[in-house]
């Protein structure tokens, strides 16, 4: 990392009968006739100018649907974006507070070990942006819709794309 240094000066007045010494205009300035001391000087440092990595890597941005439609017929809509190929949905989800389980696996879930099933997300948009079923999906989403995914499994991106996924939230609230 590349630091800046420079010194601030702050300037006090200082009457005319102080400045005795010829050492001290070293510390001191005239400005506009009228004589300043230095009072205290500082140490700063800056990080490098140049941007950074992350700003190159691409992102995937990503629209969590609610499972239930508000007063108004809309349904609520979280969004968040991350950098491709990095996280897994469960941890984007969770990182952002976006809810994703049902009350039985809020208390009942396996912490993204795969081995539950109570992640289940559904992938309305932008399912060529994630990979493809590992075999613990295939095994608890053998009898569900191919655009159901478990969220613990479901890397977003491969380091390369970009794009926009679009997921629903509890698939199986849907009405």
């Amino acid at each position: 990392m590349a630091a800046v240094n420079f010194v601030v000066f702050s300037l006090t007045p200082k009457p005319a009968s102080s400045f005795t010494s010829p050492s001290t205009s070293l510390s001191s300035a005239v400005i506009n006739g009228e004589r300043f001391s230095r009072r205290r000087s500082m140490f700063c440092a800056f990080a490098n100018p140049n941007p950074s990595p992350e700003l190159d890597k691409p992102y995937i941005e990503l629209e969590f649907i609610g499972p239930k439609a508000e007063a108004d017929g809309s349904y609520p809509v979280d969004r968040t974006s991350a950098i491709s190929g990095e996280k897994l949905l469960r941890n984007i989800m969770l990182d952002n507070k976006i809810e994703l389980y049902a009350a039985y696996g809020k208390i009942m879930n396996c912490g993204g070990g795969g081995s539950c099933g109570t992640c289940i997300v559904e992938i309305v948009d932008g399912k060529d942006l994630l990979n493809e079923r590992t075999d613990t999906e295939k095994r608890y989403l053998k009898k569900k819709p191919e655009s159901w995914r478990l969220a613990c499994q479901t890397i977003v991106g491969n380091k390369e794309n970009s794009g926009k996924v679009i997921v629903q939230r509890l698939p199986q609230w849907k009405k």
